[in-house]
């Protein structure tokens, strides 16, 4: 997995994926900024709306597809109460069993680019608790969807989560 550098960071422009983030009060730390912890709740969050939409609003959240391997995240720039973030997610690699996931965090005003995370995700069969080849409907889905083929927006997830 490639090494996030902070100095040579995607534009968000290149995410087709995007959710606005709600910042709660009790997710600032005594610093006055967005706790380092929370970041990981917000990419899970931006994770879920990005495969609800890549699989068409047809995700069967009770059954476990994926686990997750490895999280590389990389802090830029504090956030503050009140600010307007977004998370920008994009399948960066798929591979036979495993999919990479890169994904920011911005100030949906200024666009300053707050965090950046890239996620290994495994196929998992939760029958015989394994990995597994990446399911070809996820496949379709990501390659149709990063295309700009498929219908699905983000929006998707909102009525389906």
């Amino acid at each position: 997995m490639p090494h996030i550098d902070p100095e040579n960071l995607p534009s968000p422009e290149s995410f087709r994926h995007r959710i606005d983030l709600q910042m709660r009060f009790n997710d600032i730390d005594i610093l006055g900024h967005l706790n380092n912890t929370v970041y990981f709740s917000f990419y899970d969050t931006g994770k879920a709306y990005y495969l609800n939409a890549v699989n068409n609003g047809h995700m069967n959240w009770q059954r476990v597809e994926s686990v997750i391997a490895n999280v590389d995240c990389a802090f830029i720039a504090p956030s503050f109460f009140g600010e307007p973030l977004e998370i920008c997610t994009r399948c960066e690699h798929m591979g036979e069993k495993s999919l990479t996931l890169l994904q920011m965090i911005i100030n949906k005003e200024s666009r300053e680019v707050k965090s950046l995370c890239r996620t290994v995700m495994v196929a998992y069969d939760p029958d015989t608790k394994l990995s597994t080849c990446l399911p070809e409907h996820w496949r379709k889905g990501i390659d149709l969807y990063e295309s700009g083929e498929s219908g699905s927006s983000p929006s998707i997830l909102q009525e389906n989560i």
